[in-house]
């Protein structure tokens, strides 16, 4: 069978069907191209392509509160700056926080001071001792107080120095904690100024800083030192446990309740033929207290002597 030749010059019946096919292919690449996620180049100006929202840092909202934080501690205000001050006791373990403490707590204003010296408390800034035992000098006897609980928060004893004074109005043997501006504590109208409304207690305590210090009703420092009279309960100078049992014959009821409560913590027993008067007190709040007291120390086992165990 003889072959016949191509004609030159012309299209093969399958050509046009395979062109159909390659552009078929070729829309059907481009739209598989355009469905598959890519990476869009950057444009010129370093912008996020339209369309895509950039999602914002998580540490924005971190920045964002050190930076209020911070403006805080620098507004003219002094009642924000100490607002801002207080709020660093909640940040435990942060030192950024506890060096704008320390700084806070050479401020010109004493509420903000007194903030600072709080916060310090709080957070336990076992690094500022220092700081907050040159506050127990500050004139203002409200930082001092403050000053000393935060430092008793911190295992330090020398903060019961203050309150001791507060409860006896004497200073210990051992002086230069406690500078003469102190000595207004002695001064009826200003102890009634650092009183709290009944139920909250004493500032240094409650540990909620300068904005609810309250003007007690009543022109006496009674508040004051029974609350100090509470805080010398842990305080091993033996001192303490005299000024306590003096206390017990306050001419205010409740400076004597609050000593007998401070000696029941104290546990020891051999105050019991000292405080036994209370018994007979006029307020049976007092009465009530005393005999839970004595009750308690009562039963517990009386402290050996260092050379009572001697061998038969």
């Amino acid at each position: 069978m003889e072959m016949k030749s191509k004609r030159p010059g012309t299209v093969p019946h399958w050509r046009p069907r395979l062109d159909g096919v390659l552009r078929l292919l070729g829309v059907v690449g481009i739209s598989a191209l355009a469905q598959q996620p890519s990476s869009a180049p950057a444009s010129p100006q370093g912008k996020p392509p339209i369309g895509c929202a950039s999602e914002p840092s998580p540490q924005a909202p971190g920045e964002k509160a050190w930076g209020i934080l911070r403006d805080g501690l620098k507004n003219e205000s002094a009642d924000k700056r100490a607002k801002a001050a207080r709020a660093l006791g909640l940040l435990p373990g942060n030192a950024e926080a506890e060096k704008a403490a320390r700084e806070a707590l050479q401020d010109e204003k004493p509420n903000v001071r007194l903030a600072a010296a709080v916060a310090l408390g709080s957070m336990l800034a076992q690094r500022s001792t220092l700081e907050l035992e040159k506050a127990l000098e500050d004139s203002e006897p409200t930082v001092v107080l403050a000053a000393a609980n935060s430092l008793l928060l911190l295992h330090d004893d020398k903060g019961y120095d203050v309150y001791y004074e507060v409860l006896t109005g004497e200073r210990r043997a051992r002086k230069g904690l406690i500078k003469e501006q102190l000595g207004t504590l002695k001064d009826k109208k200003k102890m009634a100024q650092l009183g709290f409304e009944e139920g909250i207690g004493f500032i240094p305590f409650a540990g909620i800083g300068y904005e609810i210090i309250k003007t007690v009703a009543k022109n006496d420092s009674s508040s004051i030192r029974a609350a100090a009279a509470k805080r010398l309960a842990q305080d091993p100078d033996p001192g303490s446990s005299e000024a306590l049992v003096a206390a017990t014959k306050d001419k205010n009821w409740s400076v004597r309740a609050s000593a007998l409560e401070a000696i029941a913590q104290r546990a020891d027993r051999s105050l019991v033929p000292k405080i036994a008067a209370a018994l007979d007190d006029e307020k049976d709040a007092v009465r009530f207290t005393a005999a839970a007291c004595i009750a308690h120390l009562s039963e517990l086992p009386a402290k050996k002597e260092k050379n009572s165990s001697a061998k038969p």
